[in-house]
């Protein structure tokens, strides 16, 4: 018998504080730096984000998300024997331990599973998936939790307008399992590492001392005109591997960056912008965890169903991007 692996629950946290773009812009005005509601809306057609406060890690968004994941599909803790965990702003400094070992502890977790982090930026979460893809077929992990978390707000320079108002705050989880049925149809992904330098944060430690910048830097032109690229490529390539056209896709789940370039990859795939899941608006640029709060959703909210199928891609810094074709 064929081993597939198959999405059986998900799920998504934000925190509670909710910074509209008018907030934003009074904040900033007070540091003299000018932007407005639909300077922000226009360019990225954000509205609203997220900030998680101080004491709150990666984590602690991620076990939320987890929690609900692993209620959806009626499994307890106990029952996962991997944690992969895509993240790009960790609990530790250094990475280590691994923010993935945090949520299984806090979690409650003491089977031995394994679990570890994954760093492909925004592309972070089809990483995970894809991985778990294969653990799963492999037949050496039964019940996958995949997450995707992040806290940007600690990385984002607020005398940078064009980078500040982008990102927010959040995490989302699936639940991936052994199935006799097919349900992830194709994964694909690729990194060219010759556009590092277009969206990253270029500090270095030497000495226990930060060389350079801390804080997130982009070219948002030279990231738009990529993007726009590869997305609709890895899309093609995920729906030929796993058999299908686009006129077969019943959801776009694109990773929340800028409404222009969700839009232009959904045009370009021939889909109506009405089979796209958008929640840029209000939870803006989440990194690793915009796919699966927007997949979270539009499950719950009874958009994407059983049986359907669901292309989720994004694209990250590296630079990183890819696919995930899946039957619901």
């Amino acid at each position: 018998m064929t081993l597939y692996s198959k999405i059986i629950g998900t799920g998504s946290y934000l925190p509670p504080r909710r910074v509209t773009n008018q907030e934003l812009a009074i904040q900033l005005a007070e540091k003299g730096i000018e932007t407005s509601d639909e300077w922000i809306v226009s360019r990225s057609g954000i509205s609203a984000r997220h900030y998680a406060d101080p004491t709150v890690q990666s984590s602690d968004l991620a076990v939320e998300a987890a929690k609900r994941a692993l209620q959806a599909a009626s499994l307890t803790p106990g029952d996962v024997d991997l944690i992969i965990l895509a993240t790009s702003t960790p609990d530790h400094f250094g990475g280590f331990p691994s923010t993935a070992c945090v949520v299984q502890r806090k979690l409650g977790i003491a089977n031995g599973g394994a679990a570890f982090d994954v760093q492909a930026v925004c592309s972070g979460f089809v990483y995970a998936m894809s991985v778990a893809d294969s653990f799963i077929k492999s037949g050496a992990h039964k019940n996958v939790l995949v997450i995707g978390a992040e806290v940007f707000s600690r990385i984002l320079n607020f005398d940078d307008r064009t980078t500040c108002v982008l990102f927010g705050d959040g995490a989302g989880a699936i639940v991936m399992s052994g199935s006799d049925e097919p349900g992830i149809l194709a994964t694909k992904l690729h990194a060219d590492g010759s556009h590092g330098d277009i969206l990253c944060v270029p500090g270095s430690v030497t000495g226990g001392a930060i060389e350079g910048s801390a804080f997130l830097y982009m070219d948002g032109q030279a990231v738009f005109k990529l993007a726009v690229s590869v997305l609709e490529k890895v899309a093609n390539e995920a729906l030929e591997a796993g058999g299908l056209e686009s006129s077969q896709i019943d959801w776009l789940v694109p990773h929340q960056a800028n409404i222009r370039i969700m839009q232009g990859t959904a045009k370009k795939l021939g889909l109506p912008l009405e089979k796209m899941v958008v929640t840029v608006d209000q939870h803006g640029n989440t990194s690793a965890a915009s796919i699966p709060l927007a997949l979270d959703t539009a499950v719950r909210d009874g958009r994407v169903k059983p049986g359907q199928n669901v292309m989720m891609e994004g694209v990250g810094g590296g630079f990183t991007w890819g696919a995930v074709l899946a039957r619901m």
